[in-house]
């Protein structure tokens, strides 16, 4: 699960501004992620949301209040999954369902976020689910590239814990705080007033360049993950 907040040397920027080029679109000739937008999402943006320390924390090893027990085959041997959601995800998932366009997107493998996110989303707020297959491996990070999408790039915004998940898109990116077990935590909850007033705009950039400036949007410290001994649930 191991991945840290990755920095960026100014001739990485410039190789990354040259090949996010292309007005926010793939070109026609590449093979979208994504399906077409359904008829009741037309007007609404798009939100790619991290699975494993942005909504829930997973372990093999088990642990106090897990909601979930997710049976893995790996090479041949069935393991326990144990998963916790972190608080308030029910809510946040649900008011986002109604605002946007949800995707999951996840650097862990099917076999494991799949049957995890089977059980999260209760209300089919996904309208698809992207694993580690779709990311693009950049200088030992799962990259996801949000140009990959068929979405309009100043439409979609991404919510995930790790900065090097968007390293190619900073400005479509809304960090959140590795969650694991803290109980008290309340950062879905307080993002769900932000995500709201967001979703009524026409360009996400207008909101996102500069919402530094506030504290709950502000890049949390960084924190490595617990590089799992398979590395079988996330690199995110």
């Amino acid at each position: 699960m191991g991945c840290c907040c990755v920095k960026i040397k100014n001739e990485e920027r410039q190789e990354l501004e040259v090949s996010t080029q292309n007005n926010g679109i793939l070109p026609t000739d590449e093979t979208n992620l994504l399906p077409q937008v359904r008829h009741g999402d037309s007007n609404k943006l798009c939100m790619v949301i991290d699975l494993d320390e942005t909504l829930v924390h997973s372990s093999f090893r088990p642990i106090d209040k897990a909601d979930f027990i997710v049976p893995v085959e790996i090479d041949g041997t069935l393991h326990q999954v144990y998963v916790a959601k972190r608080p308030y995800v029910d809510e946040f998932l649900q008011k986002m369902g109604q605002l946007y366009e949800c995707v999951l997107f996840t650097a862990s493998l099917a076999k494991y976020a799949d049957p995890v996110a089977d059980l999260l989303d209760k209300w089919n707020v996904f309208r698809a689910r992207l694993f580690r297959e779709s990311c693009v491996l950049y200088r030992g990070n799962y990259v996801k590239d949000l140009r990959k999408l068929g979405r309009d790039l100043h439409r979609i915004v991404i919510v995930d814990n790790s900065p090097a998940s968007y390293i190619f898109h900073p400005d479509n990116a809304v960090p959140v705080a590795s969650w694991f077990d803290d109980d008290s935590d309340t950062e879905l909850r307080d993002l769900i007033p932000f995500f709201t007033d967001l979703s009524t705009c026409d360009n996400v950039y207008k909101k996102l360049r500069n919402a530094t400036s506030e504290p709950q949007l502000q890049q949390p410290p960084t924190q490595t993950k617990v590089v799992n001994e398979f590395f079988f649930i996330s690199q995110d």
